[in-house]
């Protein structure tokens, strides 16, 4: 289960994506999360998927 609140998930995300995951695609077919969804909760505190550099900023 992933954390519910934004910021907590900002940094659990960031984190997979950094020691476990080549992009946000293929973390979320591993932990079956609802890509749009993601990107949408972390965009509510600003934050977008930078593909160059593997993580929310």
């Amino acid at each position: 289960m992933i954390p519910n609140d934004p910021m907590i998930l900002l940094s659990y995300i960031n984190t997979k994506l950094r020691d476990f995951y080549p992009d946000l695609d293929a973390l979320c077919d591993d932990l079956e999360i609802d890509r749009s969804a993601l990107v949408e909760k972390l965009k509510s505190i600003d934050y977008e998927y930078s593909k160059e550099l593997n993580r929310f900023i």
